[in-house]
């Protein structure tokens, strides 16, 4: 029975810290890979994902790319 509650416990300290993980980037401003890839599979399941790589090329290009004027 410990066994069990101690998987429990870690599993969601796991979980949480996923979740401070992720609150981190968003304030940041990093791209957070598996929040897009839980997106994709809940609203687009079958579409076909980009990889780790091209994600975050894609998030830095529409960030800092042209079309977009900035001051500084």
């Amino acid at each position: 029975m410990n066994v069990a509650i101690d998987l429990d416990a870690e599993r969601s300290l796991g979980q949480r810290f996923r979740s401070l993980c992720s609150a981190c980037r968003q304030v940041f401003g990093m791209p957070d890979y598996e929040r897009y890839l839980a997106h994709a599979q809940a609203q687009h399941p079958g579409a076909p994902v980009l990889s780790r790589n091209d994600y975050c090329a894609k998030v830095i290009e529409r960030r800092y790319g042209q079309g977009v004027g900035r001051c500084c």
